[in-house]
């Protein structure tokens, strides 16, 4: 799938309504667009764990404007289903990133401290 409308015209030809019904919860599955305007994007919310947050966001469900209840755990797997084929973990991702020497660079506390606070 390309856009969050054609998500969403797939929502309508599963669960009925209207395309206004699912717009808002797939558009925030690809607002990481913003970030990044290529597949990488998904790695943000397209796994389970997005799944879950799309729900701490809009409620377990929704009512659509048939009045039917429609679970949006139902929709967020929808929306990853058709973009990737199943539905990854987190973890699925991160095996995924190549590690960087930057990313585990850390400095010492007392280095990253202003001088007035740093130990005489």
């Amino acid at each position: 799938m390309a856009h969050p409308y054609h998500h969403s015209l797939s929502s309508v030809k599963k669960w009925g309504g209207a395309v206004a019904d699912y717009q808002c919860i797939h558009d925030w599955f690809d607002e990481s667009k913003k970030i990044i305007a290529d597949f990488r994007h998904r790695a943000l919310r397209h796994h389970a764990e997005g799944i879950f947050m799309a729900e701490t966001i809009f409620g377990s469900t929704i009512k659509i404007s048939t009045g039917r209840v429609i679970p949006v755990r139902w929709i967020g797997e929808q929306h990853v289903r058709e973009d990737l084929g199943f539905i990854p973990s987190f973890a699925d991702w991160v095996k995924a990133i190549r590690p960087e020497p930057w990313m585990g660079r850390a400095l010492r506390l007392e280095d990253g401290l202003p001088a007035t606070h740093q130990a005489a």
